[in-house]
């Protein structure tokens, strides 16, 4: 061993950024092992390099005994005396036992171990540098596929974006560029293993505060973020500092700040809303860009009840309800929409439905109560022994049969003629009024010629 060794770790601490005492370390912990390996010794032994020159220098501890039995690990107190005066029986001496060849020994023994530990060290600070940056944003190069899965070059190291975590709609393609959200870190026996995200809505938080100042200083911030990926998002956001607007700040001047998120997302709408401590409001806003005529809060469901107008119905939900979600998972409260028509008919239903239920009610009993007085007329009738009346609606109804049957009891008949001037009488005033006109002029008739006669005679 010689300086050229720790030139050769300041080398690699400079390119790998792994601390030089961890190597000589590791180094020490391996020339220990292939001294035990090559001599034979089982005693306790001490490795130790010169951080200067370079040497290295083997070292034992020796017990001091009256009497030897063991050289290797016992030490009488004459030779313990060469090392100092001050000795004595039961104390440990520290003594040089270096071999003569241990360098090439060393050398050969140990190459093996200080890859391993420069390995470990590269991996223990891979994943201290990413386990500091979960929840937070990196950049990397797309640089394969692997079955489902996509593999982001970070530069040290390599993160995985699993099927899952991939925007729906989204191309990847090999050495696109792209930003990813650290969502986890895993550290194991190889490389750390570091998963991303496309889709979590801290994605949308992190390039909001690259893009926007003021949310990254603290002036805005943001209170909650509703979000499907690919398609829209919504974000609640509530200035500290009553003379900005935060709303806003977030757009920037002709919407450049949300457009250079917008084209990072690949086209994903975005939702900009004004956060409010008074839920109707914070409700009302949330199902931009409708607008709402009314919010009634439950407050024990946790419900609300929103009346938007007729032509909006529609937009506040959203396609296939997208809006209304969203909405909801933003604000935290169960949504109803209603339009204004679907509202005035609720109460009008609710007004007159109760008076309908009543007379059906009514109907029913006015039935039941002609059922008993039928039940009761008929047990009367039985009891007298006589007919019942026929009703005057039956009489058209009648059958042949039943009239006979009631000629032979001695009931008078009416001629048909008869019967056919009373229903003409009955139902035809006009014609009876025709023929009464027509006997009138026959009166009159006869009375000119009788005058006439007269006149003659």
């Amino acid at each position: 061993m010689s300086a050229e060794l720790l030139h050769a770790l300041e080398q690699l601490e400079r390119e790998r950024g792994i601390n030089k005492d961890i190597l000589v370390e590791a180094i020490e912990q391996a020339l220990i092992s292939a001294y035990k390996r090559n001599f034979g010794s089982a005693q306790n032994v001490e490795v130790t390099i010169d951080r200067t020159t370079g040497a290295v220098r083997v070292f034992t501890h020796k017990t001091i005994v009256g009497e030897v039995t063991d050289p290797a690990t016992e030490l009488s107190i004459e030779q313990a005396k060469r090392f100092g005066a001050d000795f004595e029986i039961g104390d440990i001496v520290e003594v040089e036992v270096t071999p003569r060849k241990f360098g090439r020994i060393a050398a050969q023994t140990a190459k093996q171990v200080v890859m391993q530990r420069i390995r470990e060290a590269e991996r223990g600070i891979i994943y201290d540098e990413f386990s500091s940056k979960e929840e937070d944003i990196v950049n990397g190069i797309i640089s394969r596929f692997d079955r489902k899965n996509i593999v982001i070059d970070l530069g040290r190291a390599e993160a995985i974006l699993p099927p899952a975590e991939q925007t729906p709609g989204e191309k990847y393609n090999v050495h696109d560029r792209i930003k990813v959200y650290v969502i986890n870190v895993k550290k194991t026996n190889k490389n750390p293993q570091i998963y991303v995200s496309r889709t979590h809505p801290g994605l949308v938080k992190r390039l909001l505060e690259l893009e926007v100042p003021e949310i990254a200083d603290g002036t805005v911030e943001i209170k909650n973020i509703a979000r499907e990926a690919g398609s829209r998002t919504k974000i609640a956001i509530h200035s500290r500092n009553e003379n900005v607007d935060p709303v806003g700040a977030c757009v920037g001047q002709k919407g450049s700040r949300i457009r250079a998120i917008v084209d990072e997302l690949k086209g994903e709408m975005i939702d900009v809303i004004k956060w409010s401590s008074n839920p109707e409001e914070f409700i009302a806003s949330s199902l931009s860009p409708a607008k709402v005529v009314q919010v009634d809060l439950d407050e024990e469901a946790k419900v609300a009840r929103v009346i938007v107008p007729d032509f909006q119905l529609s937009l506040a939900i959203g396609k296939e309800g997208q809006n209304a979600r969203l909405a909801a998972k933003l604000t935290g409260w169960k949504i109803d929409i209603k339009s204004e028509s679907q509202l005035r008919s609720q109460i009008e239903y609710e007004l007159f439905h109760p008076e309908a239920l009543s007379d059906d009610e009514d109907d029913v009993e006015d039935y039941e109560s002609e059922d008993v007085l039928e039940e009761v007329y008929e047990e009367e009738d039985m009891e007298s022994g006589e007919p019942e009346a026929p009703e005057e609606d039956m009489e058209t109804d009648k059958d042949p049969e039943d009239a006979d049957e009631a000629g032979e009891q001695g009931q008078p008949d009416d001629s048909p003629e008869e019967e056919s001037e009373e229903e003409t009488d009955v139902d035809s005033p006009e014609t009876a009024d025709t023929e009464t006109g027509d006997e009138t002029q026959d009166n009159g008739a006869g009375d000119d010629e009788s005058d006439a006669d007269k006149t003659e005679e």
